[in-house]
């Protein structure tokens, strides 16, 4: 397998900064439609469950497209295969700005999103051949991290941007970052990083595992239970609190600000709880946010309050399953990664189309009693894995 040259080692803080941008400009990407979903719906002259069905399909894509990308491109120079990524990004990004309807925008989306299944779990196995084993724990942790810091900085300002001016402003916001990104990554990131593709023999040991199929069915159930009200924050706080393209911009820098509070967090205390534990703490964080949610309707500060808890276990939770799941099986780790992204987008997908459904038949007001059903579901499933991990591995 290829290796760095140690001229193009001497690049590597860079790479790594680029590759973390990179995230922040995806994770912007990917976030910014609940973000601005009531301004694509007022400028395309479509319903909200309409408008949230350009959530649905791109967690699909990147659901789907997430492991079956990852055997695709297995042989490919990661260096040129996140710099097309980005372009990609950037170029579908910029003509989705352009759309003249729905009906355009919706596949433009879809064939946007195919950038986000390829390029951070790629970033993330491209790491791990450019830094000693002693330093990759940190050095992913480190451009993981782009999607924390979107939640703090990108995605208040799409939603600030598309509030003042245009969701389309904000869509080209993201394709010139993409851009400018994609020369950076082409600049600074050695040749020569090709990740070893994942073997039959492990996938067939990963679906064939009871205790790792049931943890994954966690990932599936909170995501899904998160995003039948996550995807309408913005029409929903409209019509309980009035909030304003202002207002929402604030309320996600809010939530996104104890979101990267509650990733430091968990990084620090994980190894003293331990991975199962730290799951279940961080979906009883969002639960009991989803239990006082109706409190939130008296105003804009009681509403961000009860979203403190949801906000802290929000991106830890699935920092806390990803590392569950490497403990769990480490020689599996490439495998149930890739499974626990998929996880994550189809409960994305899921919880979309359930919220837009509901409030379709009017019922905006009740998205958080399902989504609490629902998340108080993957506890149970949580507490019943690690049953089966106790099980199977009575050591651990």
């Amino acid at each position: 397998m290829p290796h760095p040259s140690p001229v193009q080692t001497t690049s590597l803080p860079h790479a790594l900064w680029a590759l973390m941008v990179g995230n922040v400009v995806i994770g912007t990407g990917v976030m910014m439609v609940p973000g601005a979903l009531n301004d694509i719906s007022r400028s395309l002259a479509i319903s909200i469950p309409q408008a949230g069905q350009l959530i649905t399909a791109a967690a699909i894509l990147m659901g789907v497209g997430a492991p079956l990308f990852a055997g695709i491109v297995a042989g490919w120079d990661r260096r040129k295969l996140l710099t097309i990524s980005l372009l990609w990004y950037g170029v579908m990004t910029g003509i989705s700005a352009l759309a003249p309807d729905y009906a355009s925008l919706l596949p433009l989306r879809i064939l946007t999103v195919i950038a986000p299944a390829i390029f951070t779990p790629q970033a993330a196995a491209s790491v791990g051949l450019m830094v000693s084993p002693a330093q990759r724990g940190r050095a992913i942790t480190f451009v993981f991290l782009g999607w924390s810091v979107a939640s703090v900085m990108g995605m208040p300002l799409s939603a600030w941007i598309a509030g003042v001016s245009s969701w389309r402003w904000a869509f080209a916001l993201v394709a010139v970052s993409s851009i400018v990104v994609a020369i950076w990554i082409w600049r600074v990131m050695p040749s020569g990083i090709r990740p070893a593709a994942l073997t039959r023999r492990a996938w067939g040991q990963t679906l064939g595992s009871p205790t790792l199929m049931v943890t994954l069915s966690v990932t599936l159930t909170y995501s899904f239970g998160q995003f039948i009200l996550f995807s309408y924050f913005a029409p929903y706080l409209n019509q309980t609190i009035g909030a304003t393209s202002g207002t929402l911009a604030l309320m996600f820098l809010w939530f996104g600000v104890f979101g990267l509070a509650g990733n430091l967090g968990l990084s620090r205390w994980v190894d003293r709880v331990g991975t199962a534990r730290a799951v279940l703490i961080t979906l009883g964080l969002i639960a009991l946010s989803l239990l006082l949610w109706p409190l939130g309707r008296y105003g804009f500060w009681p509403q961000a309050l009860i979203a403190v808890p949801w906000a802290l276990g929000c991106f830890s939770s699935n920092s806390a399953q990803q590392a569950r799941l490497v403990q769990e099986a480490p020689e599996l780790a490439p495998a149930t990664v890739a499974l626990n992204t998929s996880a994550m987008y189809g409960g994305q997908a899921m919880g979309a189309a359930l919220g837009g459904i509901l409030i379709a038949h009017g019922h905006m007001l009740r998205l958080h009693q399902v989504s609490l059903v629902v998340m108080l579901t993957a506890m149970a499933l949580s507490l019943w894995a690690a049953r089966i991990q106790k099980r199977s591995y009575p050591s651990k």
